[in-house]
């Protein structure tokens, strides 16, 4: 890599990381919460959900600001936000303050993954290596955030941790604001190497007035939008909004789940579930590796229904196989953690399958919508479930959603077995 290179992958490496660092902190807070402020889980469940439903509706305008403003503005915008809130959330009193501060973390975090995947491929001539770490940073993220909150918490109080958690993406920001890269560099390269050989000129020209430019814009967006609900891509969006559901309706109680399920005696006493939440999200790193691995298959739509119908089954028996001791709550939750992340690869893969190139940037940012936020509803659906009835109906709602979701890829599997799928939807192989 060059310079250039690794000034865009410490920045995306960065952004990555703190960014499911604060998603799957949470839950840790959630478990302080719900015993400190005396509110039912249903509640709960939706004030947190509405913070991750503008950490996954964000994405689609996101990815238009980053096109307007640029990525690294709109990333160093994206640190103050999210740091902003956290320490915010230390700050602010009550129930309502908090969930002013998970709103604002949520917008904030919003624009980070079309600008930053944006970015990398704009401005990273090596942009296989840089997705790679750019994955392992939101792994590092993943894992280790909920740890680190969980063994802060031992020691101070909630507020405190949500301030301390908020200072380092305010230092961020100050190294956004003052980094220095060309954020299109690796499309520059690309043009000017068919120049070199002889190649067509790029076009030279005035630039269209603004106002103009939206407009056709904003054709654009609606003629691709149709075209790809109007397509295979429609069964996509509700299979990964089905993951979404199951995604945030099993990690956003789980901690608060987990801890009375834990029946040895361990001198981490009621935070006991925060630890085992952080075991089963490290373990969920594997799963991503593997799924990544799958997903370059050409059967990536069935192994991708293998896997949903998985994990309905352990939704079924995750109740029942942890009731039955710490080293059956441990496999349980490791099988849980494994397939929760192997799906993920997968049904990023599906989506290049079932859509043209020249959509590619806007079904992602749909598949984003769908999975954080349709997905977010999930939380709320879990607060209700459990304030109703108890976690056996949550587990048996995310067995039916995880069906569900195996269903459809099913579908998707037989249509492109009989070439009814996109003819140009096909990943680089």
């Amino acid at each position: 890599m060059n310079a250039n290179d690794r000034s865009i992958v410490t920045l995306v490496m960065t952004g990555h990381g703190l960014v499911h660092t604060y998603e799957l902190s949470i839950p840790i807070f959630m478990t302080v919460w719900l015993a400190e402020m005396g509110v039912s889980e249903a509640f709960l469940g939706g004030l947190v959900g509405a913070g991750y439903f503008l950490f996954g509706a964000g994405a689609l305008p996101g990815g238009i600001l980053a096109d307007r403003v640029g990525s690294r503005r709109l990333i160093a915008g994206c640190f103050v936000g999210m740091g902003g809130a956290f320490v915010l959330l230390g700050l602010l009193p009550g129930l309502w303050g908090l969930g002013a501060a998970l709103l604002a973390w949520g917008a904030a975090a919003s624009v980070y993954h079309p600008a930053g995947l944006s970015l990398i491929s704009t401005g990273v001539r090596q942009r296989g290596r840089a997705l790679a770490y750019h994955g392992i940073a939101g792994n590092v993220g993943i894992a280790g955030g909920p740890l680190v909150t969980a063994l802060l918490l031992r020691v101070f109080d909630w507020s405190v941790v949500a301030i301390l958690l908020g200072l380092p993406a305010l230092v961020a920001a100050v190294g956004a604001w003052r980094a220095s890269f060309d954020e299109a560099a690796a499309v520059e390269a690309a043009v000017e190497a068919p120049n070199a050989a002889g190649g067509d000129e790029p076009a030279v020209g005035g630039r269209e007035p603004a106002s103009a430019a939206g407009a056709m814009d904003a054709a654009a967006l609606w003629r691709q939008t149709r075209s790809l609900f109007a397509s295979g891509f429609v069964v996509v969006f509700a299979l990964v909004a089905l993951s979404g559901l199951y995604y945030r309706g099993v990690l956003t109680f789980l901690p608060d789940l987990l801890t009375p399920l834990v029946t040895i005696d361990l001198p981490i006493d009621v935070s006991a579930g925060r630890y085992v939440y952080a075991g089963l999200l490290a373990v969920g790193i594997a799963g991503q590796y593997v799924g990544g691995r799958l997903s370059d298959r050409d059967d990536a739509e069935r192994i991708l229904a293998a896997a949903l119908a998985v994990l309905a089954g352990v939704a079924v028996v995750f109740l029942p196989v942890a009731g039955r001791g710490t080293a059956a709550l441990l496999a349980a939750s490791a099988g849980l953690g494994f397939f929760l992340f192997l799906v993920q690869p997968l049904y990023q893969a599906t989506v290049a399958d079932h859509t043209p190139p020249d959509a590619r940037g806007l079904s992602y940012g749909y598949t984003y919508l769908a999975i954080f936020g349709v997905g977010a509803l999930g939380a709320a659906l879990a607060g209700g479930l459990l304030y109703v009835a108890g976690p056996p109906l949550l587990f048996g709602v995310l067995a039916g959603l995880a069906l569900a979701g195996a269903g459809l890829g099913a579908w998707l599997a037989v249509r492109r077995a009989r070439g009814h799928g996109h003819p140009e939807g096909v990943r680089s192989r």
